[in-house]
């Protein structure tokens, strides 16, 4: 089932939602594949929002431990204004407690 995923600044947590529900969590790994999803035509926050088809791919609040199996490659950033990601799709994300958004890549062992 389809999941969003977006920040809710006011409350300083990530939210995840699909039809059926709505969760929220200081920090989210998704380790499958998302895409952007942008909705500028909406007259409230958010208009854009990280997407995955596959809820199962999602870890609320991931222990530290397992975080150790990935390497940072780069920030997915919003553009607010604009309405729009500087990258529109991948694997392997992290939300951070902080707010921010780190593109993964998941290291393998020798």
């Amino acid at each position: 089932m389809k999941c969003k995923i977006h920040r809710c600044n006011c409350r300083k947590v990530w939210s995840i939602q699909n039809r059926k529900l709505k969760n929220t969590a200081q920090s989210i790994l998704l380790i499958g594949e998302w895409f952007a999803e942008l909705k500028p035509e909406r007259s409230c926050e958010p208009k854009g929002f990280v997407a995955t088809k596959r809820s199962e791919h999602i870890i609320l609040n991931p222990p530290n431990k397992y975080m150790e199996k990935f390497i940072i490659i780069d920030k997915l950033i919003y553009d607010k204004k604009n309405v729009n990601f500087n990258i529109k799709n991948g694997k392997c994300l992290f939300f951070a407690e902080d707010g921010i958004c780190y593109i993964l890549k998941e290291v393998k062992d020798p």
